[in-house]
């Protein structure tokens, strides 16, 4: 199993947007090996880690 990279309440940057949003939930997808996301503006969307990127 991966590592979880973000946190639930973490603010991140959504890579294609550039928004910031926050983190509600994580979720490991273990056929694909890694970590999906859902975001608070965007609730029914969810993205995966190489979406999003750490706020500096």
């Amino acid at each position: 199993m991966s590592q979880n990279i973000f946190t639930s309440g973490e603010i991140v940057i959504i890579r294609v947007s550039n928004e910031l949003v926050t983190i509600l939930k994580s979720h490991y997808v273990k056929n694909m090996k890694r970590y999906s996301y859902t975001v608070d503006k965007y609730p029914s969307t969810f993205y995966f880690e190489e979406e999003l990127m750490k706020q500096e």
